[in-house]
């Protein structure tokens, strides 16, 4: 504090002054009265400024209305000496000028950030890494899908004022396998099928054949354009926990492709099949591959790119249990029928242009809740419990015994022992686990088949 004054006010607090010569103008501002605006400063010219705020009243500074100075303490506070130092004018003009430089810097800065030339690395380039090959490993899912997705197609069905997109695959002798619930607007008068290929062909196609109780249907395109035919697996082979990928066209969206696993085997699904008594109930292989509505009639196919099964049906969140408020798509829960049973159906339906549902001449007794599935002992609607020279009759089933396995496998309600039988072909020799009077029995029953069921292009 060597280049300054000091001096004490009134109060006796030290007050410094920059050392130098003084304004010998200097003289003391009247004090303001409370609530007052300071008077504007004078600008070169002569005219005021704006008005600065008012200053605070004495109040906000402990003084109240009344205050004034301390005893022997004027108003006014007492002039200073003259001492040398810069002028007010001086002083001003220096503030101008600094105000002048650091606005100029300020704006010399923000254009050297902004200028187009500014931190430009003319010869800046990201590398880019050499070429990777795109061959995958056939095991691998990305060398399963670029095995099955040429023999893939999309349909696009209409017919009586309908419309709708569903999938299917390329078999042996350029026919085409799909779903039922997919073509069956298609079979009605003035309806139309066309058919889209991988490699982005398409042409139309006719209905050779569909079977409402499987909810599996054949279809021949005019073209097949060199489209290779998909591999039929063996769905029997599969187990829970088996790799599986589905490809098809979700929401119309051709060749997608989806992974996941086969979450259980012999699940009664009900696959879209027409209204009346031989709904489409099907043993189904569950899987949590995603699928969705486009997907119908695709393949399902496992780690050897071999079709297991026909995607056929989801679960989704009935209308009081909507996820946020909106419609579900794939909740990881789809449906497939197994291929075995298709490659059957699909031979019958090329064949024969129909398709056989096997049964085996029984009627269930829809009100038993024991273990199994009980024989009726009344007749129903006049049809017996027992059908007369039947499979069933034939092998010695008697009205009233419970039916406890199909085949070494477990029943334990009507739609299993429905989709069970149904999955086997007309002629199979099949053991059946009974009980009679409490005592436990096995016998073979050799499958029937109904008259196949009028589902003809119409």
């Amino acid at each position: 504090m060597t280049d300054d004054t000091r001096d004490d006010d009134a109060y006796g607090r030290p007050v410094f002054y920059p050392a130098g010569e003084w304004d010998e103008e200097y003289a003391p501002r009247q004090p303001q009265q409370p609530g007052a605006a300071h008077p504007p400063p004078p600008l070169p010219g002569g005219e005021p400024t704006q008005s600065y705020f008012p200053p605070p009243p004495p109040a906000a500074y402990g003084m109240g209305e009344g205050w004034a100075p301390p005893p022997g303490v004027t108003s006014e506070l007492p002039r200073r000496e003259r001492r040398s130092g810069p002028r007010t004018s001086t002083l001003a003009a220096l503030g101008l000028v600094v105000a002048l430089v650091a606005g100029g810097a300020a704006s010399c800065g923000t254009y050297l950030l902004t200028r187009p030339s500014a931190g430009l690395d003319p010869g800046y380039a990201i590398p880019t890494p050499a070429a990777a090959p795109t061959g995958r490993a056939p095991e691998s899912i990305a060398g399963v899908a670029a095995k099955v997705l040429p023999s893939v197609v999309s349909l696009e069905v209409q017919g009586s004022g309908q419309a709708g997109t569903g999938s299917g695959f390329l078999i042996r002798g350029g026919y085409i396998v799909t779903n039922n619930h997919v073509v069956a607007a298609a079979a009605r008068s003035g309806g139309a099928i066309r058919i889209r290929f991988a490699n982005r062909e398409s042409t139309t196609a006719q209905i050779v054949g569909r079977d409402p109780n499987s909810d599996i249907a054949v279809v021949k395109p005019d073209e097949t354009f060199g489209a290779p035919e998909a591999t039929l697996g063996n769905s029997d082979s599969m187990v829970v926990g088996d790799p599986v990928i589905a490809i098809g066209s979700p929401l119309g969206l051709s060749g997608t492709v989806t992974t996941g696993i086969v979450s259980s085997l012999n699940r009664p699904v009900e696959a879209g099949g027409e209204s009346g008594r031989d709904s489409a109930l099907i043993n189904a292989i569950q899987t949590d591959a995603a699928i969705n509505p486009g997907n119908s009639g695709g393949p399902l196919v496992n780690g050897r790119g071999e079709v297991i099964g026909v995607n056929s049906a989801i679960a989704t969140i009935g209308a009081g249990q909507q996820l946020g408020g909106q419609q579900s798509g794939s909740i990881g829960l789809g449906f497939a029928i197994p291929v075995n049973q298709v490659r059957r159906i699909a031979e019958e339906l090329i064949s024969t242009g129909s398709a056989r549902t096997s049964r085996i001449g029984i009627t269930i007794d829809q009100n038993y809740q024991g273990e199994g599935v009980r024989i009726a002992d009344t007749p129903d609607r006049g049809v017996p419990p027992i059908t007369p020279q039947g499979p069933a009759d034939k092998a010695g089933l008697r009205a009233g015994d419970v039916i406890l396995e199909v085949d070494g496998q477990p029943i334990s309600d009507s739609r299993e022992l429905i989709v069970t039988i149904r999955s086997k072909t007309p002629g199979d020799r099949v053991p059946f686990t009974y009980t009679r009077a409490g005592a436990e029995r096995t016998v073979d029953v050799v499958i029937g088949a109904a008259p196949a069921p009028s589902a003809q292009p119409s």
